[in-house]
């Protein structure tokens, strides 16, 4: 007699199964993303539970503008950290001035949106050819490497295990325990933490269970909003190389559907509202994405998930605790994989798209990498910036300024050149 595979009890086991399994895919985006998210607010001075509320609502709002299909986690923004900081001290500590500043930031990002929806996303695209967007996502990755090895340093060694046990389970591993490489390395990395007593359990111990975050609201005055602003423009690039390498591993063009329209709408709102409650400003995560990439599951409905997730953070600070307990160098080993990832999808975005590397092309490429690694690298270990000032507190440096020399000397040097067409 053959049993009935379609019994109650079967599909009641199938659903569970299928719910825990986006739980962990869920959880590996939180941890990713989580480090950065609240390392801001802690900078800045503004409160870290507010951060991961805004991060998670901003990414719902995201997901809403661009029709749920960009597999993206918005978390706070790195780029804004140096003219909060301004801010905060013009104002005698207050921040709901830099709040101000931020809103309207979010603002500012809601009409280039809506400038681009005229304009059309075929003379967007014409701007960013795979030779330009190639380095582009090479230099978001290769930008962030030290950052990791920064926090791999630690303890170095700790950081090896985590990433030898992530890179073991990505090769060797079958279904879905493969897709956990990024979790698993972070629990072995946290075990041996553990065994050594480099695990700060008080941060657990000393977490409410239940808190309030500090909601505030913005204040509006004309000298936080100058120096605030201008930031829109260092970070423009940068969305559009984040949206950029978001589509590419996942093998569709968000630049074209939804457009870049609505993912820049889904950016500003998201900024706008965390400006509204006492969060810091939202960007796309780099870190989401190189959990895509590794663990190959592009279902935006999971992002969705971890972004419920920030949110009950924001009110459970047990739980947020918890996370901010992973030590520093397992954080390290772990983002060394995520932002090599990137990097690589870039090469492989020009493999794939450029037909024949002639001189232009291979001119753009080269100052492209050089302007982008050469500045970042330079203020890092020398402290010398050469970047374009815009005022006295922000500068277009790094990949911004590498991404606008890329397509100047591209509308100068490869007009019309074809590119290999999937």
């Amino acid at each position: 007699m053959v049993s009935n595979i379609n019994t109650p009890e079967l599909k009641e086991t199938s659903k569970f199964l299928k719910t825990s399994r986006r739980v962990l895919l869920a959880l590996q985006h939180l941890i990713a993303m989580f480090g950065a998210t609240v390392l801001v607010p802690i900078l800045t001075g503004l409160d870290p539970a507010v951060a991961l509320i805004a991060a998670g609502v901003g990414t719902l709002i995201f997901h809403l503008c661009t029709k749920g299909k960009v597999p993206v986690f918005l978390g706070s923004s790195f780029a804004f950290i140096p003219v909060i900081i301004t801010v905060k001290g013009m104002y005698n500590g207050d921040l709901t001035y830099a709040q101000g500043g931020i809103v309207v930031a979010g603002f500012i990002y809601v009409i280039v949106s809506l400038i681009i929806k005229q304009v059309g996303v075929d003379r967007i695209k014409n701007v960013l050819p795979p030779q330009v967007v190639g380095p582009m996502i090479i230099l978001i990755g290769l930008n962030l490497i030290p950052v990791a090895i920064d926090m791999a340093k630690v303890k170095l060694w700790v950081a090896a295990i985590t990433l030898g046990t992530a890179l073991l389970i990505t090769f060797k591993g079958k279904g879905f325990f493969k897709q956990m490489a990024i979790l698993s390395g972070v629990i072995v990395g946290y075990i041996v933490c553990l065994a050594i007593g480099f695990v700060d359990t008080s941060i657990i111990s000393k977490a409410a269970i239940v808190s309030i975050p500090n909601f505030t609201f913005p204040k509006f005055d004309i000298g936080a909003i100058a120096i605030i602003t201008p930031v829109v423009l260092a970070v423009f690039m940068e969305h559009v190389g984040d949206i950029t390498t978001n589509g590419q591993v996942v093998g569709k063009d968000f630049i074209k559907d939804p457009g870049l329209n609505r993912t820049l709408l889904g950016d500003g709102l998201a900024t706008l509202f965390a400006g509204l409650i006492g969060g810091p400003a939202n960007t796309t995560y780099s870190e989401n994405t190189g959990v895509l990439a590794l663990t190959k599951n592009y279902d935006p409905s999971i992002l969705r998930l971890t972004a419920i997730f920030a949110i009950f953070l924001g009110f459970v600070a047990k739980v947020g605790g918890f996370l901010r307990s992973i030590p520093t160098p397992v954080m390290g080993g772990i983002s060394l994989m995520l932002f090599t990832m990137i990097a690589l999808i870039g090469g492989k975005n020009m493999k794939t798209n450029i037909k024949k590397y002639d001189a232009g092309i291979i001119i753009v490429i080269a100052s492209m990498l050089i302007i982008g690694l050469g500045t970042t690298y330079l203020q890092k270990y020398t402290g010398i910036n050469l970047g374009i000032p815009i005022n006295e507190n922000v500068t277009i440096s790094g990949l911004s300024l590498a991404a606008i020399v890329g397509i100047v000397l591209n509308a100068i040097l490869n007009t019309n050149k074809l590119v290999k067409t999937k």
